[in-house]
C-alpha cells in the first residue's frame, strides 16, 4: 500500500522538509482587501501580511475548498497513492478539516482525516510523526494513532502584542480582548482543547517572553523534545529566545536544534506583528 500524508499550510512545514519527506501541503488563502491570495504567493507572505495589518487594511483568511482537497486526493491517486492520511489544524478554529472530510467522501481511494486539535507547528509535528510511521512500514491506523498522540502531547504557548487581531477573526472572545487593552497588559495564550485560550497576563513584553520560556521548560520536563520558535516580524526577539531555550533545554534537546521560523501568512493574519510562539513536542516513545 502506498500511503501519502497530506497537511495544510498552517502546519508551518519548511517546503524543503515537506518535499523531502513526501508530505503534500494544501495551502489556505489570505484575503487582503478584495484580493484572495494563496498562502506563500506574493502579497500573501508573512511580511506582506504584517505590513497590511499595520496599514489597517482588511485582512482575513479562507480555508481550502472541498474541491481543492478532492483535486489533491485525485492527483495523488493518479500518481500511485492507494490511501491518504490528511492531517489538519483544529476544526474549532478553521473549516479546513471539514473541507477535507467532505472531499474524502468524494475520493475513490481511502482518505483518513485527522483533526489534531492544534494550531500551527504542532500540526506539522503530527504530520511528520505520521510520515515516520509510514516510512517504517506501518499501517494507516498506526500512523493515525501517532499523529493523534504527537498532537496531544505537544504544547504551544504564544505572546501577542494585542488580542485585537484574534478578536477580529473570532478566534478569541471579545471580552478578553477588551479586558487586555483596558489593563494595558501583555497576554500569554495557549492552545487548549482545540481553541486559543488566554493563560496569563503580565505587565511587560520582557516578562511575557520570560514567562513563555519558563512554561516551555515546564512542559518539556525531563523528556526528549523537539522545539520550534515562531514569530511574525520579530526575528531579533525570536532569535534571542531560541538561544536561551537552546541553553535551558540542552539535555532534553540532545543534538536536535531549536527550529526557528517565521509564522505563515494565514496564522499571522490572526495574531499580528510582534507575535512570538514556542511549541514543545515530546518525541514519541514505544
Amino acid at each position: 500500500m502506498s500511503v501519502v500524508v497530506v497537511t495544510d499550510s498552517t502546519a508551518s512545514l519548511d517546503p524543503e522538509v515537506a518535499a523531502r519527506r513526501g508530505v503534500t501541503v494544501v495551502p489556505l488563502q489570505v484575503i487582503v482587501d478584495d484580493d484572495a491570495l494563496v498562502e506563500g504567493e506574493p502579497g500573501a507572505t508573512p511580511g506582506a501580511v504584517a505590513q497590511a495589518l499595520r496599514d489597517k487594511r482588511s485582512v482575513s483568511t479562507s480555508r481550502p475548498t472541498p474541491e481543492t482537497f478532492a483535486a489533491t486526493y485525485a492527483r495523488l491517486a493518479e500518481e500511485g497513492a492507494t490511501a491518504v492520511l490528511s492531517i489538519h489544524l483544529s476544526s474549532d478554529v478553521s473549516g479546513t478539516f471539514e473541507s477535507a472530510q467532505v472531499a474524502a467522501r468524494r475520493t475513490d481511494i481511502p482518505v483518513t482525516c485527522v483533526d489534531t486539535r492544534q494550531v500551527g507547528v504542532a500540526t506539522g509535528y503530527a504530520a511528520l510523526s505520521a510520515q515516520d510511521v509510514i516510512d517504517g512500514g506501518g499501517s494507516v491506523e498506526e500512523a493515525t494513532a501517532a499523529a493523534h498522540r504527537r498532537a496531544a502531547e505537544a504544547v504551544t504557548y504564544l505572546y501577542v502584542d494585542t488580542l485585537e487581531y484574534l478578536r477580529r477573526g473570532g478566534r478569541i472572545g471579545s471580552a478578553a480582548a477588551l479586558l487586555g487593552g483596558a489593563l494595558a497588559v501583555k497576554p500569554l495564550l495557549g492552545i487548549e482543547e482545540g481553541v486559543v485560550a488566554t493563560l496569563e497576563k503580565v505587565r511587560t513584553s520582557a516578562r511575557a517572553i520570560a514567562r513563555l520560556e519558563a512554561l516551555a521548560a515546564e512542559a518539556a520536563g525531563e523528556r526528549a523534545v523537539e522545539v520550534t520558535i515562531a514569530h511574525l516580524d520579530s526575528p531579533d526577539r525570536a532569535a534571542e529566545m531560541a538561544d536561551r531555550v537552546r541553553e535551558e533545554l540542552a539535555e532534553q534537546l540532545a543534538d536536535r536544534e531549536v527550529r526557528f521560523t517565521e509564522l505563515g501568512a494565514v496564522l499571522g493574519a490572526h495574531v499580528g506583528p510582534g507575535m512570538l510562539a514556542i511549541c514543545v513536542a515530546p518525541l514519541l516513545t514505544d
